[in-house]
């Protein structure tokens, strides 16, 4: 398999939970069958719970991670709540600060002891999604408009709603227009 793109180290101050939902959905919706160690790999990259996933376990999270796809496919915020309400009713979120090395301190979820990942990530998905948009009074999230791309991302900026998932997509489409209209004249 072809190494996902993520966002390596994200920007301080974005919700960096949100950039790993955003890095599970783009995984798993370019390989539904991600391994174990894909997921375990992407788990360690952004500071998730110590779970030691089975091939089971992957599975399990990559079939649970059709709902938070949907969500971030949404760009009805009524839509998107009435989602992410039936995930926290389905997956109680059970918040605490908790503070990860080298970061500022962070609400995250604690499943209950006999949860495993799936209730982890629902829950987690839920509350994150949920925080972000009470904060954001929107969808502010979506997927890319660039032909042939079509990957998830969050939206952190506060001007013009985002369009794409990289600046690289964004020239990309901007220079294919301008040669586009150079070759028209």
């Amino acid at each position: 398999m072809a190494q996902p793109r993520t966002r390596q180290q994200p920007d301080d101050g974005n919700p960096r939970g949100l950039h790993f939902l955003t890095d599970l959905a783009n995984t798993v919706h370019e390989d539904p069958d991600a391994s174990a160690a894909d997921l375990q790999a992407l788990l360690e990259l952004h500071g998730g719970p110590a779970f030691r996933l089975t091939d089971a376990d992957a599975r399990e999270l990559c079939e649970a991670t059709a709902p938070v796809i949907a969500i971030l496919g949404a760009d009805d915020p009524d839509t998107a709540a009435e989602a992410i309400n039936a995930l926290l009713d389905r997956y109680p979120a059970r918040p605490r600060l908790v503070r990860l090395p080298g970061r500022p301190w962070s609400l995250h979820t604690r499943a209950p002891a006999d949860a495993g990942p799936t209730h982890w990530l629902l829950s987690t998905a839920a509350l994150a999604l949920g925080l972000w948009l009470s904060e954001r009074g929107t969808c502010a999230w979506g997927r890319c408009a660039a032909p042939g791309c079509g990957r998830f991302f969050i939206d952190t900026g506060r001007r013009t709603p985002q369009r794409y998932c990289t600046p690289r997509c964004a020239t990309r489409v901007r220079v294919a227009t301008h040669r586009a209209n150079r070759a028209a004249d």
